[in-house]
């Protein structure tokens, strides 16, 4: 499977079949100096927005590479878009959530932090949390052959569309909420230490099944179950 690289300065304009195409910069240096690129692989570079060109690189310099693009295409936003309110968590266990929804195809991470949350953002530190965060989702992206990086907001933001709050006891199942054709869906996820009374309230309660899931698999687990009841799987 080729390997997908990211610039966001990717024109369509600039990249008919047949057209050269030149990656710069940390991108191209990672590629050629620690992937080994070599002359003659077929790699893709995308603009992270869907759009997509795929071709055999023709020539490889420190921290440059060029191809000859062979094929081009526009992978369309799906619909509806699926976001995830992952709230913040001690260690890495919102990280490890980050990552894997992006793997699974999420259109979007909220980062909240709930009553709950033992990790805090305050200050300087929400800015440096999001940086961090959107640097997992760009790694993750790759790593799955996204032609569109998932866009992480910034702490406090409204969640988008409507809205599924993951709880163990709720009564309604994942598998019975009836879903929008179009707009936004954001699933709540909380903290270890789970969802105040007040924060059940943000939407529609759901539970995803008998057992209670860390707050680093409950968000990945029920966008496997969106993404076949969408038929994306």
């Amino acid at each position: 499977m080729a390997s997908l690289y990211l610039d966001p300065e990717l024109e369509p304009a600039d990249a008919e079949i047949g057209a050269r195409v030149t990656l710069r910069g940390d991108e191209a240096r990672h590629a050629v100096g620690v992937a080994r690129v070599r002359t003659g692989e077929r790699i893709a570079i995308a603009d992270g927005s869907g759009f997509v060109v795929r071709g055999p690189v023709v020539s490889t310099a420190p921290g440059e590479l060029t191809i000859e693009v062979e094929e081009t295409r526009h992978d369309p936003a799906p619909e509806p878009r699926l976001w995830l309110a992952q709230a913040l968590a001690k260690g890495d266990r919102d990280e490890l959530a980050v990552q894997a929804a992006t793997e699974l195809g999420v259109s979007g991470i909220v980062p909240w932090q709930a009553e709950r949350s033992v990790s805090r953002w305050e200050g300087a530190k929400a800015a440096k949390g999001r940086d961090r965060w959107a640097a997992i989702v760009r790694e993750a992206a790759k790593q799955s052959i996204r032609s569109r990086v998932p866009e992480v907001l910034a702490l406090g933001v409204a969640f988008p569309g409507t809205v599924l709050v993951l709880e163990p006891t709720a009564e309604r199942a994942l598998t019975d909420v009836e879903l929008p054709a179009t707009g936004d869906v954001t699933l709540v996820v909380g903290p270890e230490g789970g969802l105040s009374p007040r924060e059940l309230e943000f939407g529609t309660p759901v539970r995803l099944g008998a057992e209670v899931l860390r707050t680093s698999t409950a968000g990945p687990a029920a966008l496997a179950v969106l993404n076949a009841r969408l038929g994306r799987w």
